[in-house]
């Protein structure tokens, strides 16, 4: 067997080949780095990718396009324009409607589950509570800190004097659906009165603990292209995770 080394990082070390074989690698940024003389019966990726290079070719754009083709809303969730901003957040909430309504049929204790690894249903919408609080109420409409005590950060944000992070917690589904439809009215408040040239202006993070980092300046249209990215793969997710919960339901 041969060896490779993980050349940059605190922890670079030699691995056998093999090591990798059936692991799970969460949470981490490979930017940059190489993978030559592989080999893989099946190999799953799944996350954010600017180029991957598959055998020289980047597969990044016939992915695109095959989800665009698996799930023809996608093309709406591109705006250029406030109205188009205004749909692509009915559309996702009209989405979420149907994904609500096969959770509320489970048995409510099935909600707290995680399956894979995965954060449960109930977590899953408290972390979008979050990300709608860190972009829109914060980085756009300039709260320095909007956190509800449930909202959730991602696995990776570090914990900070101020940002909640309750894991423990077990809130109901309907606290957290009431919690949430309280943010998404936000976002409908914020686009009411955002203007097609503003969308053009940028907005810069005010000081505070939390995401986006203080002082930053971003794009108007950067908090709302995160939050509708942030939308669309986490009801995946969700659809995915709750097929494995109907099951669990059905067999116990």
């Amino acid at each position: 067997m041969g060896k490779w080394n993980v050349r940059n990082g605190p922890y670079a070390r030699d691995m056998d080949e093999n090591e990798l074989c059936g692991a799970t690698v969460r949470e981490v940024d490979l930017t940059g780095t190489r993978f030559v003389g592989v080999q893989a019966e099946t190999l799953e990726l799944s996350g954010e990718f600017g180029r991957l290079l598959v055998n020289g070719v980047d597969v990044v754009p016939l992915v695109s396009a095959e989800l665009d083709r698996r799930h023809p809303e996608r093309l709406r969730l591109r705006p250029t324009d406030v109205a188009g901003y205004r749909e692509a957040f009915t559309v996702l909430e009209e989405l979420w409607v149907g994904t609500v309504e096969r959770a509320r049929a489970l048995d409510p204790a099935l909600l707290d589950e995680r399956v894979d690894g995965e954060w449960s249903f109930v977590e899953t919408l408290r972390h979008l509570v979050f990300a709608t609080e860190c972009w829109v109420g914060r980085a756009l409409l300039g709260d320095p800190s909007p956190w509800h005590s449930l909202s959730l950060p991602c696995d990776g944000m570090e914990d900070a004097p101020g940002a909640p992070r309750d894991l423990a917690a077990r809130p109901a589904l309907g606290e957290v659906l009431e919690l949430r439809a309280d943010r998404q009215a936000t976002v409908h408040r914020a686009l009411e009165a955002i203007t097609d040239e503003q969308l053009t202006m940028t907005c810069t993070v005010p000081d505070g603990v939390g995401w986006p980092p203080a002082g930053e300046v971003l794009p108007v249209r950067e908090p709302f292209d995160v939050v509708i990215n942030e939308e669309w793969w986490h009801r995946q997710f969700a659809e995915r995770d709750l097929a494995v919960l109907v099951s669990r339901q059905e067999q116990s």
